[in-house]
């Protein structure tokens, strides 16, 4: 009876994948970079001039050959063999495919020059380079002497290698007869030879070594990518099917932990997001139940004749039908303004004037819960907005803070120029707001108070105040120092006046 396997893992099975793609790659890429640098030392070596020691053991061959051919001795050579020598120079030249050139050592000028570059007299700098003949070659040829070699520049740039006699005696100066050629490149059979003898061995162990640790560099880096991103694809697959309470770690690289950070920051909102509408439909199917409850009875009372007030019983079921009425308003005003569907009038808003006009609103309201409210809101520059969604907004703030503070608290309303545009703070002595609540105090569906009952809300008020701020490029933020200790809730809101202003100011 065969044991039954356990299902493989997929993560597993695709970070082999990627490991074995990105050894691939490392091979491929360095076998690349290793074939570049092997054309790259061939392109400089068929650069490089061809080796002068060749050139001055020929032309020391041919000088010897020439000198023998005119009958010439090493030493002083009388008038008339000079006059033979220098006449025949140029077909000397010819016959043996050189350049021959007589030249005047102490004054570095031209006498002869067979290829007729250099004019009678002309300077020529000579680069004197020491070199010894092979042995060999000194007896074959049966040269006396010293010779001389080195290099020229011909009037056009090219370099010259020659080779020569300093100890011919021309006359009563001290000349030197030299026979020259162009420097050449290297053949190409010469670099491929020389590429092969010295470069291919030594470049191929370097390939063969390379190759060895950069697979094991490889390996270890492609490990430190594929063990975090295989973690991540393991708690994004647990995430999809529900388990929020997955958290991967944050290691490897720099990119990966940002990556990984990222992903726990999101898990964390859909978490919070899935507990927030866990709450809200328990909430808000509770407080649908109780209106409804609250209809349904009253309206069967009234059908069934046993309501002893049916005036009461009817502004009871008005009251829960317009409760009702605000919890969808608030459904969809929310929807439509996160998707970008509701509309807004825009026309010049004098915030200062708006917010005096909601306090002074609500003061009533404020002086029957024998609370304070203080209005400092003066004229302001004004702003760009949707002047009914705004005053929902402050309506909003200011409702929660006269709901939320006790009887004898304070409540301020402030309107005020700062950072190119309007702020609108509203704060309290109230209840104040808990350090853990304070970064979902903006989220759909949360509320603070998780008492319920009839006075209980939606927890969808201040996450419209919010989409309406920012709908108007504004901000709102929250502070509170704890429990029993207040809240203040800032509301800034761009300026196009102040915005013009400050523009105009930067050009001065």
């Amino acid at each position: 009876m065969t044991t039954p396997q356990p299902p493989s893992n997929p993560a597993n099975h695709r970070s082999m994948r990627l490991r074995g793609r990105l050894l691939i790659s490392y091979a491929v890429l360095l076998t690349v970079t290793l074939a570049v640098v092997a054309l790259v030392l061939l392109l400089f070596l068929f650069a490089q001039p061809a080796p002068v020691e060749d050139s001055y053991e020929q032309l020391i061959t041919v000088a010897r050959d020439v000198i023998q051919d005119s009958g010439l001795t090493e030493g002083r050579v009388s008038l008339a063999e000079l006059q033979r020598l220098l006449t025949s120079i140029p077909q000397t030249a010819q016959e043996y495919g050189v350049r021959i050139l007589v030249v005047n050592l102490p004054n570095q000028t031209v006498l002869v020059d067979s290829a007729g570059a250099f004019s009678d007299g002309a300077a020529l700098t000579l680069e004197r380079e020491a070199y010894t003949l092979p042995t060999y070659l000194v007896n074959r040829i049966g040269l006396r002497g010293e010779p001389i070699f080195g290099r020229f520049r011909d009037v056009d740039g090219a370099e010259w290698v020659y080779s020569g006699l300093a100890f011919v005696r021309l006359g009563a100066e001290n000349n030197a007869l030299l026979f020259a050629e162009r420097r050449a490149r290297q053949p190409a059979p010469v670099v491929i030879q020389r590429f092969r003898r010295e470069l291919a061995l030594p470049l191929c162990q370097a390939a063969l070594i390379g190759l060895i640790v950069s697979l094991a560099l490889a390996g270890a880096v492609s490990r430190a990518f594929t063990r975090p991103l295989t973690r991540l694809e393991e708690g994004a697959a647990a995430v999809a099917v529900g388990h929020y309470d997955q958290r991967v770690a944050e290691e490897g690289p720099a990119e990966i932990r940002a990556v990984a950070a990222a992903f726990n920051h999101m898990v964390s909102e859909v978490q919070n997001s899935q507990q927030a509408q866990k709450d809200f439909l328990a909430n808000v199917g509770h407080d649908l139940k109780t209106p409804l409850t609250s209809i349904q009875g009253y309206s069967q009372a009234i059908m069934d004749g046993a309501a002893k007030d049916p005036a009461k019983a009817a502004r009871v079921i008005h009251e829960e039908a317009g409760r009702l009425n605000r919890m969808v308003t608030e459904l969809t005003d929310l929807a439509r303004l996160q998707a970008g569907r509701l509309s807004m009038k825009t026309r010049p808003i004098d915030m200062g004037q708006l917010a005096a006009v909601i306090g002074e609103r609500l003061s009533l309201l404020a002086r029957e819960r024998s609370l304070t409210l203080h209005i400092d809101a003066p004229s302001l520059p004004e702003i760009a907005g949707d002047g009914d969604r705004l005053a929902q907004v402050l309506t909003n703030l200011v409702s929660n803070a006269i709901k939320y503070t006790p009887s004898g608290g304070e409540i301020w309303l402030q309107a005020h120029v700062n950072n190119g545009g309007v702020e609108v703070i509203v704060r309290d002595t109230g209840r104040g707001i808990a350090a853990e609540d304070l970064p979902r105090i903006f989220e759909r569906f949360y509320q603070v108070d998780k008492a319920r009952g009839p006075k209980r809300g939606t927890g969808l008020g201040l996450a419209i105040t919010q989409e309406i701020i920012q709908a108007h490029g504004g901000r709102i933020s929250v502070t509170s120092a704890g429990v029993g200790q207040g809240s203040t809730f800032t509301i800034w809101l761009p300026s196009p006046m102040l915005t013009t202003i400050a523009r105009g100011r930067g050009r001065m």
